[in-house]
């Protein structure tokens, strides 16, 4: 059985709704993974975001616009009377539940259940239409085994446990419908996978089901050898392994969820990367093989800061780096790169939720210079650092400057941490040449 999700886009319109109805109504079993329609999450965050503040007037104000838009697509979506009421009550249901919303008093639980609803939208009014359209499918709700642990990572033992309960009590059908993106908490309140979680939904459930393939449909030819919004004449690529597709999501590919690959990497099930809007381009497909070595794409992640940890006294004793390291760990707060000399310490992060109290504590012990709005460009592919062409990519950056570079600390991975300002030019100046400089 394969896997298959479909992001916002793919489920934002009518026609697009159609055309993921032809892709998937193959006579074949499948389950089917859905965002929310593209804009609705956006919408629910502004409501919640609203809440906060202390302006319900605002938040029903959105409801109500988000409820209209709703009917329309019902509307033009659902032909047959009775479904289109379904779905209706439906919708006017869960629009009643936000404006209850609007009363209540904020929290991170309450915004939790506020963001929830655009995947139940989606899923409950996508169900309709097939069924209209004649297609044997059913409804899995996520929030029946999809649960996160106290440490926010996928409890694979209760979901494994309880997806199979759940579709052994659910009808037979070709086509099961479940939720990306939410999920339950450790103590069973409504969560979520956090920005682009549906593709994490849909390669645990593929490792949970030995799928035979998970697919990941969304609005492009599958992963490209650069990001397509900042420079021309990228182009998709064929093959990743599960090595570079993880260093690119998480250096900024905004394609896949950063812990996409990781469920199903040790069971080398492949993941494919498709587009609804072209179904029939072959897209990217991400599994075990190493297909060349060199540099295959750049990345860029952004809103990132630099911190410079100097501390003549203490750098060379034994501890200090411990010392720096439990600071952040505190804080919660991951670092991306990091490098070292005799006198200071250099690593970026990029949250700074918590930059104050991190900086109030390294103080007490050193001095530090933060940089902020600067932009890791990340190159990937296998084995770069021994590529015989690898070292040509420094030649191309004389008018850019480099604040730090992360080079050897892993075999798939050079990342070079430049102003934010600079990076479309240095995206560029890499495409342009790096690529007919690189046989790949």
């Amino acid at each position: 059985m394969k896997v298959l999700k479909f992001g916002g886009t793919s489920v934002g319109s009518v026609q697009n709704m159609r055309n993921v109805k032809s892709i998937i109504d193959d006579g074949n079993k499948k389950i089917v993974v859905l965002s929310a329609m593209s804009g609705t999450t956006n919408a629910l965050v502004a409501i919640a975001s609203n809440i906060a503040n202390g302006m319900p007037n605002e938040a029903i104000e959105k409801i109500n616009k988000l409820h209209e838009a709703y009917f329309n697509t019902i509307d033009n979506l659902l032909l047959d009377e009775a479904l289109n009421s379904e779905a209706k009550n439906y919708v006017t249901e869960i629009f009643n539940f936000l404006v209850e919303c609007t009363y209540a008093e904020y929290s991170i639980n309450l915004e939790n259940q506020i963001v929830a609803q655009g995947e139940l939208l989606s899923t409950f009014i996508f169900n309709c239409f097939l069924k209209q359209e004649g297609v044997s499918s059913t409804i899995l709700p996520a929030l029946s085994f999809m649960r996160i642990d106290k440490n926010k990572e996928p409890d694979l033992f209760y979901i494994k446990q309880d997806l199979k309960s759940v579709m052994d009590a659910a009808e037979d059908v070709d086509i099961y419908i479940t939720q990306g993106f939410i999920c339950l908490d450790e103590e069973g309140n409504i969560a979520n996978l956090q920005r682009g979680g549906s593709d994490y939904t849909a390669t645990i459930i593929g490792a949970v089901i030995k799928a035979e393939e998970v697919e990941i449909w969304t609005d492009i030819d599958g992963m490209h050898n650069n990001d397509p919004r900042y420079v021309d004449n990228t182009h998709p690529i064929s093959n990743l392994s599960f090595d570079e597709a993880a260093e690119l999501a998480y250096f900024g590919a905004k394609i896949l969820h950063p812990q996409t690959v990781t469920p199903v990497r040790e069971d080398n099930i492949p993941v494919r990367l498709k587009n609804t809007l072209n179904p029939e381009a072959f897209g990217t497909l991400i599994n075990n093989d190493h297909t060349e070595n060199g540099i295959k794409a750049i990345a860029a992640k952004d809103n990132i800061t630099a911190i410079k940890i100097k501390s003549g006294r203490m750098l060379l004793a034994h501890g200090f780096l411990r010392k720096v390291f439990e600071i952040f760990e505190v804080y919660e707060t991951s670092i991306d790169m990091i490098t070292t000399s005799e006198v200071a310490v250099s690593l970026t992060i990029d949250d700074d939720s918590n930059l104050d109290k991190i900086l109030s504590e390294l103080e007490k012990f050193s001095t530090v210079e933060v940089d902020k709005n600067q932009t890791i460009v990340c190159l990937v592919g296998h084995s770069i650092v021994n590529h015989q062409e690898t070292y040509k990519l420094f030649q191309i950056l004389q008018d850019v400057k480099i604040r730090m570079i992360s080079y050897g600390g892993s075999n798939n991975n050079i990342s070079l941490l430049v102003n934010a300002k600079d990076k479309i030019t240095t995206l560029g100046k890499l495409n342009d040449y790096l690529f007919e400089l690189v046989t790949l």
